[in-house]
């Protein structure tokens, strides 16, 4: 797969043949999705305009990085809502919340913005729906994840929780015909089908959302890894160990036989990672600034990944648009305040 060069001794003698030029593949899309490009900017505009402390609740995305740049500027981070002054205003994560945190807001008169991700409100909505129409609920996901603690709590009373193929022999629901699945928005592919495949054979009348829930960001970054892997001889994975998305893509690479780690910075490479290794792959987390990248892809290039070459699977241009407590607080502003770009 690799080209070689002849290598020769001091005397000119050729003495064999040495590896050609280590590259890097540089996977796009990578890193920041349009989710979290507006939690991000949601914080920060509530900074600039009302002035810290801005309290959040939960870390506003799963990367170490974002939550302390954005706490050197004033924000809270709590992991409650009792955490927060009465009155104060809080910021909702982009992984959501459940209608009990809503309501003890409401009892606390805490100003909120709502930094949900809208794909994460989809799933929360179709939740809702299925728990009026007398349909049991089955939500994929991991249960120990912010963004499953919120969409469970939307009908608590009717929805179970399956994390692999083999939980779902155990499920008991009052009609099997009236059951409809849901799923996190950051599982992997692969996981998702197949648990939704066992789903299917022990209830062949369950519904489903109209479109999948996994978002796109993470299918596309998914994508990504398993069109370039086969390329690589190991994977190297921008982001936090609590960030779903990015534990999947390491899943991904290594379900396919390319060797991949999970790294927050370029500090966590091992130079044992690199022996013997001519190409490596790096992507990104959907919540893992652009900034951890380049430090990775410039630790590379200093120990011998002079060669790098960005591969595009496939172009992602979406937008969200940011909530009115933040459109009515941009208007209202004396200046200008910049918005991201993603």
């Amino acid at each position: 797969m690799t080209n070689t060069a002849l290598e020769h001794d001091a005397n000119g003698v050729s003495t064999g043949t040495s590896p050609a030029t280590k590259s890097v593949l540089l996977l796009k899309p990578r890193g920041f999705c349009a989710g979290v490009v507006r939690a991000i900017d949601i914080v920060r505009i509530a900074l600039e305009t009302f002035g810290a402390p801005i309290y959040v609740r939960r870390e506003i995305v799963h990367n170490r990085y974002v939550v302390n740049e954005l706490a050197e500027k004033g924000a809270i981070f709590v992991h409650e809502i009792e955490e927060v002054p009465e009155g104060a205003r809080v910021i909702y994560s982009a992984h959501g919340v459940s209608p009990a945190v809503r309501e003890l807001s409401k009892a606390r008169k805490l100003k909120v913005i709502d930094a949900t991700c809208p794909l994460v409100t989809k799933v929360h909505i179709e939740a809702v729906k299925f728990a009026k129409q007398g349909y049991s609920l089955v939500l994929i996901g991991h249960r120990d994840h912010d963004e499953i603690e919120g969409t469970l709590g939307e009908a608590p009373d009717v929805t179970q929780v399956v994390s692999s193929a083999a939980e779902v022999d155990s499920l008991q629901v009052p009609d099997p015909d009236r059951v409809a699945y849901l799923t996190q928005t950051t599982l992997s592919l692969d996981e998702a089908r197949d648990i939704i495949h066992a789903l299917k054979v022990k209830f062949p009348n369950i519904a489903g959302p109209h479109s999948q829930d996994i978002c796109y960001a993470t299918e596309n970054r998914q994508v990504a890894v398993r069109n370039v892997a086969h390329k690589a001889d190991l994977v190297l994975v921008v982001g936090s160990t609590n960030s779903s998305n990015s534990n999947r893509l390491v899943e991904v690479s290594r379900n396919l036989g390319t060797i991949g780690y999970l790294i927050d910075n370029s500090s966590a490479i091992s130079p044992e990672w690199l022996k013997n290794v001519q190409n490596v792959a790096v992507t990104a987390g959907a919540s893992a600034p652009e900034v951890l990248v380049e430090d990775v892809v410039n630790y590379l290039r200093q120990n011998g990944f002079s060669n790098v070459e960005e591969m595009e699977v496939m172009p992602e241009n979406v937008r969200f648009g940011l909530p009115p407590e933040i459109v009515q607080a941009i208007g209202s502003a004396d200046g200008p305040i910049a918005v991201s770009a993603n």
